[in-house]
């Protein structure tokens, strides 16, 4: 059975946070404010939340949980290993707890976590949710332990070499195919956010946005091998992408986890892709 929590919101650091709140205010609709020395960038669904720092480092992770009997199992399953100060967050929830993955990262569970303060009502774009985000990391192995064996994360899909060696690995929390995604890479850092729409007519306006604003598109279209989504990206002035996606695999508690080769055509079957290693 999946974990049942579900991607509420990200925290990113940058040298220029109200630069990347600028950006993600026009490409992505998301209307900003200062909170506490931080930006909160909201739309409705899809929150990110930036304050000064390194670029391209993930400040924290939010996992909402919106059952009272799904939190307290995971409660019990992390145990000890949620020891870890909860930092301040962006939104009130009934509880929370906190705990580091093998590369520093931390991640934050909460039970019902709410809506920023000034979350427009309506969204002016058409409809996407923050649905999964990406990490890089020197080794997804004793990641993939961690988030699978620790936190009860569900395996997808991983991608291999021809030697076996693990080079990236796709992880659901619920029944959508992935809500974390890790890529071998020579550098530890953030890889980028997807934010999923409803429908083919959804991204075709969703590109048309990004025309209107003479943002271009660094990746896409295409559709990814795991996942089966298909899906545009953005570039933010730190270096982070940002993701369009729809039409991501719904998948069965029961599915197998599935085995891809290590290649371009795994992360984009229509053509080129970014690899990250």
């Amino acid at each position: 059975m999946e974990l049942g929590a579900s991607l509420h919101h990200l925290h990113l650091t940058s040298p220029d946070p109200q630069r990347l709140a600028d950006f993600y205010a026009r490409t992505h609709g998301l209307a900003a404010r200062v909170e506490d020395g931080r930006w909160v960038c909201a739309a409705p669904g899809r929150t990110l939340v930036l304050s000064e720092g390194p670029a391209n480092r993930l400040e924290h992770a939010l996992f909402g949980f919106a059952d009272a009997g799904r939190w307290q199992a995971f409660k019990e399953r992390v145990g000890a290993r949620a020891t870890i100060e909860v930092p301040p967050l962006p939104v009130a929830c009934d509880e929370a707890l906190a705990v580091r993955d093998p590369d520093g990262n931390l991640i934050v569970f909460a039970l019902r976590p709410g809506t920023p303060a000034g979350v427009p009502s309506r969204d002016t774009l058409p409809g996407a949710h923050l649905q999964h985000f990406a990490l890089r990391t020197l080794d997804p192995a004793p990641m993939l332990a961690f988030y699978e064996g620790v936190l009860g994360f569900t395996l997808s899909d991983r991608v291999q070499d021809d030697e076996g060696v693990l080079r990236a690995c796709f992880l659901r929390t619920e029944s959508l195919h992935h809500a974390l995604a890790l890529f071998r890479a020579p550098v530890r850092c953030f890889d980028h956010q997807s934010f999923e729409t409803m429908s083919w007519d959804d991204m075709k306006a969703w590109g048309d946005h990004m025309a209107s604003i003479r943002e271009t598109i660094v990746w896409g279209i295409g559709r990814h091998g795991p996942g089966n989504d298909v899906f545009f990206m953005v570039r933010d002035p730190d270096g982070n992408l940002a993701e369009i996606s729809a039409e991501i695999e719904v998948c069965p508690p029961d599915r197998p986890a599935g085995v891809w080769v290590h290649e371009e055509r795994t992360l984009n079957l229509w053509g080129k892709a970014i690899m990250r290693d």
